[in-house]
Order: C-alpha cells, then sequence, then structure tokens
C-alpha cells in the first residue's frame, strides 16, 4: 500500500517532466505556422499606423504574407492548408500571418478589405499590393517568388 501512495504521489511530477517536452515540441513545430495578429501585435511587427499614419513603414525584418479570413468562410478554410504549406517550405525567408476580419475589424477596414479572403503581399522593400480570393498553391508559390521574395 505504501508503494502505491508512493507512486501516486511521484506521477504528478511525471506528468510535468513529460508535459515540458511536449511544449517544445509543440513550439517547434508552431513554429511555420501561419501566425494570428491582433491590432497590438499587427501595430508591433507589421505596420505602426498609429505612429506613421500616411507613411507606410514595414516594422519587420523578412516579407510576409498576411491573410484576412473569417472563421465561417469556406474559400478561407480552403486557401489555410495552402498557406501552412507556404509558411513551412519558406520557413526563414518570409513569414505568414492571419488576421480574422470579424475580431479585427479596425484592421480590415484599414486595408479597405470588403471580402475575404484577402491576401496582403508584403514585401521587405517597396510597397505592398493585394490579392483576393483562394488561390491554389502554384499561384502562391508564384506569388512568393515574384512579389517577396523575386526570385522571378
Amino acid at each position: 500500500m505504501k508503494t502505491l501512495f508512493a507512486l501516486l504521489a511521484i506521477l504528478p511530477a511525471l506528468t510535468v517532466f513529460a508535459g515540458n517536452d511536449n511544449v517544445s515540441k509543440n513550439k517547434k513545430e508552431n513554429s511555420m505556422k501561419p501566425i494570428e495578429l491582433t491590432k497590438e501585435s499587427f501595430v508591433k511587427l507589421v505596420y505602426n499606423y498609429e505612429a506613421s499614419p500616411n507613411v507606410w513603414k514595414y516594422e519587420g525584418d523578412k516579407p510576409c504574407i498576411i491573410d484576412f479570413y473569417a472563421t465561417w468562410c469556406g474559400p478561407c478554410k480552403m486557401l489555410a492548408p495552402s498557406l501552412e504549406k507556404i509558411s513551412e517550405e519558406y520557413d526563414g525567408k518570409l513569414i505568414v500571418y492571419k488576421v480574422d476580419v470579424d475580431k479585427n475589424p479596425e484592421l480590415a477596414g484599414m486595408f479597405g478589405i470588403r471580402s475575404v479572403p484577402t491576401l496582403l503581399w508584403i514585401p521587405l522593400n517597396g510597397t505592398p499590393s493585394l490579392s483576393q480570393g483562394a488561390l491554389p498553391k502554384n499561384q502562391l508559390d508564384e506569388l512568393v517568388k515574384s512579389t517577396l521574395l523575386k526570385t522571378k
């Protein structure tokens, strides 16, 4: 009986250690997935439109794609796996962000987003551009190479 109580006593500690290993694995796995933006993170990572509303100044150090989407949108759901693949394939070369237009109407309004999905393509230098609709993976690849990485 004492052995059973001893095992039960150390079980939570073992679970904590096992959980830490899973946390580090999840951080590695999630590092390549699109990153959800809020207004606060957008201002910090992409464009501080409050500080300089009339002059575009990208805050990032890698080109990025911002997916303006809605959770109820069918085409948005179709586009999501392709954007995850783009994020994985170009890990370290570009960043893929997501903005839920229902949770962040101010960000959507700032860029005149009226339909979803809409992608905002932001090169490291230069002017951002928009594309609308659920583009197929091969078109996303072409746009990444020609618009963001300038390899074509």
